[in-house]
């Protein structure tokens, strides 16, 4: 049986305020791949609704149920349910959505909404500090230090660089001096005899 229109707003709005009793009830006569069809006028899913309002149970009860790719799923503004949680600063979700097993895991972190901002550029914008760090902690970012850190650079070569904010902006730049530019970013400037060596 397919559940109508209405049916799924009910769905929705179950999910928006918590219902798990009523969430149930919709999986129990529709079975759990019609979980996956409900969307609202937004593009919104089962998940963007729980995640937003940090429904830990409905979540954990619908992650086994829906396909994984629900969870990387954007809304018309290009948010996913990562970025609702993070938003709202709700860190057990946004640890069960990154952490879910066959799911996208960490490459959530990276997937940028309309605004160009990515679930740790909002929990950035929404000053939380505790879901940020985590973001971060899991990121991996000592790894894509080390792995940049590798690379030799030879001082009279020309470094093209792309440096991003946390609100998606990219901002390029030319090097050309790169022992003066690296002194720059370290925020002292050599003097004439630190960059003979």
């Amino acid at each position: 049986m397919v559940a109508a229109q209405e049916e799924n707003e009910e769905l929705l709005l179950s999910c928006r305020y918590g219902d798990l009793k009523d969430v149930q009830d919709f999986v129990a006569r529709y079975g759990a791949p019609a979980l996956a069809d409900a969307r609202d006028d937004h593009g919104n899913n089962v998940l963007h609704m729980t995640c937003a309002n940090g429904h830990l149970d409905v979540l954990e009860y619908l992650l086994p149920l829906v396909p994984s790719l629900l969870l990387a799923q954007q809304n018309h503004a290009g948010s996913t349910p990562l970025h609702w949680a993070a938003l709202n600063r709700h860190l057990q979700v946004t640890q069960k959505l990154v952490q879910h097993p066959g799911g996208p895991g960490i490459d959530l972190i990276d997937i940028k909404n309309a605004m160009g901002r990515s679930p740790l550029g909002e929990a950035e914008m929404a000053e939380w500090d505790e879901g940020a760090r985590w973001f971060v902690q899991v990121m991996n970012i000592d790894e894509v230090k080390q792995e940049e850190s590798d690379e030799q650079v030879d001082p009279s070569q020309t470094v093209e660089i792309e440096i991003q904010d946390a609100e998606g902006q990219i901002a390029s730049m030319s090097i050309n001096n790169t022992a003066q530019a690296l002194s720059s970013i370290e925020g002292r400037q050599l003097l004439p005899e630190d960059q003979k060596s």
